[in-house]
């Protein structure tokens, strides 16, 4: 079992970036809620793996792994993806910079019709600053796929 104090210790460092990452998955904000808690339960309930060489990757690859199992839980792999197409994902807090505003809505739009894969990679990348090395151990996926997600 997980000591309190570590359990909050990465849940302050980690919940924030979770949230999000699970909000690019399933693309439902009170489905990413109602993953993050379950996640952070069943992080209480067991003790972390001795020898984690990078606790932040460790954490995003589980993560990885709970969304995707949840996705074919509930079936709607298709049904979030055929979604991104179309549902607007709100990455950024609305500026009160006209440019700013603009900037960020035309990111968003771009990232929103990207495919579930590259997108993941690169909101890891930009807004998490995972590595490629840690992307690609966060997403069970090889070191060249995560380069080339984030490339593309």
């Amino acid at each position: 079992m997980l000591p309190a104090t570590s359990l909050e210790r990465l849940y302050d460092a980690h919940a924030a970036g979770l949230f999000h990452y699970f909000t690019g998955i399933v693309k439902c904000e009170a489905d990413a809620k109602d993953l993050l808690q379950e996640f952070f339960s069943k992080l209480a309930a067991q003790a972390l793996p001795v020898g984690i060489v990078n606790e932040k990757a460790f954490l995003y690859r589980s993560a990885h792994n709970q969304a995707i199992d949840w996705l074919r839980r509930h079936g709607t792999r298709r049904r979030a993806e055929e979604a991104s197409a179309t549902a607007s994902l709100r990455l950024f807090e609305p500026e009160a910079d006209p440019d700013a505003a603009e900037f960020a809505g035309r990111v968003e739009a771009a990232l929103n019709e990207l495919p579930t894969e590259q997108r993941t990679v690169a909101q890891l990348k930009l807004w998490e600053g995972l590595t490629f090395d840690q992307i690609a151990e966060a997403q069970g996926i090889p070191l060249n796929t995560a380069a080339s997600r984030y490339r593309y």
